[in-house]
């Protein structure tokens, strides 16, 4: 089992090095190209002599077998193309950006959720029992859910939110670390090798060491685990979706739980404070302690 090392007291005492001056200001903007290409050809020209000269050889040196087999082979290594360039265009993620991480992904695509808006069953057997969300009287989010694209990396494309509530997410993560580093730390995430993420030290939920939540650079969304009384809340609420890998099953292993979902970015104010009473159930599934995280706006 890989380990991670959770950031210590002192490294807490003031904010993770990568939410701090310039560094921070080069490290939020959002990096990568998040955007997904259909198929398209286009037939210039000098382009469509070209196809009908290699359509007349490949007839007339090959035999009808083999020159059929290569004509219909065509578009498909169009569509694997396709698909990989837009697999590489939603950055990197706990898969390796390579061709192989690409065949993995794949290979899950096949066993991917049919429904990421249906809530998974509780666990009676599972601590705790219940969630806590429903109590909160969790408001509605504005507005059509954003388009969500992949499956490690799963990503956003639209609707990424402010910068500034991005960076008070970020900072309301390593204060409340700051403030409890005997029960909570921060560090790259462990599920997604990149990304600031929350750790609980001493976990009922055992999830990936412990992580409670992790924040993504390049969209502002998040991924987290919770109770599925709360993952029906969140997803009534339009406040995100479950992971298309999601799901438990006896013959075939699942990279994250089936209580893993994304949660969208915060656009604004408002739903900042939403987020971060979202993020307060994912901590009140993983360690059953009920705490208040708190906004720390980012000082300017």
């Amino acid at each position: 089992m890989s380990s991670i090392a959770i950031a210590s007291a002192e490294t807490l005492s003031s904010p993770p090095p990568d939410l701090q001056g310039e560094a921070e200001l080069e490290h939020l903007k959002i990096s990568y190209a998040l955007r997904q290409q259909p198929v398209s050809v286009t037939l210039d020209g000098k382009t469509i002599f070209l196809s009908s000269l290699i359509l007349v050889l490949l007839i007339h040196f090959l035999d009808p077998y083999h020159a059929e087999l290569l004509i219909a082979s065509f578009p498909i290594v169009l569509l694997v193309n396709n698909d990989y360039q837009n697999f590489l265009n939603l950055g990197p993620g706990g898969t390796p950006s390579t061709f192989s991480g690409y065949l993995r992904i794949s290979w899950f695509r096949l066993w991917a959720l049919s429904d990421p808006f249906a809530a998974p069953e509780p666990d009676s057997m599972r601590l705790p029992t219940s969630g806590i969300l429903r109590r909160q009287r969790l408001p509605y989010r504005a507005g059509p859910r954003p388009v969500v694209a992949g499956i490690a990396p799963q990503r956003q494309l639209d609707q990424h939110g402010s910068r500034a509530c991005y960076r008070a997410l970020r900072w309301s993560m390593a204060k409340l670390a700051n403030r409890s580093p005997k029960k909570f730390g921060t560090e790259k995430s462990c599920i997604e090798k990149h990304g600031l993420a929350l750790f609980a030290r001493h976990p009922v939920q055992t999830n990936c060491q412990g992580e409670i939540c992790h924040v993504h650079d390049s969209d502002h969304s998040m991924h987290m685990c919770l109770h599925p009384d709360d993952i029906r809340e969140v997803l009534e609420k339009g406040w995100g979706q479950r992971h298309p890998l999601a799901w438990r099953s006896r013959f075939l292993k699942s990279p994250v739980s089936p209580d893993f979902v994304m949660i969208y970015a915060p656009r604004d104010d408002e739903e900042l404070q939403v987020i971060c009473n979202i993020i307060e159930a994912a901590i009140w599934y993983t360690v059953a302690e009920e705490l208040e995280m708190g906004i720390c706006p980012k000082p300017m």
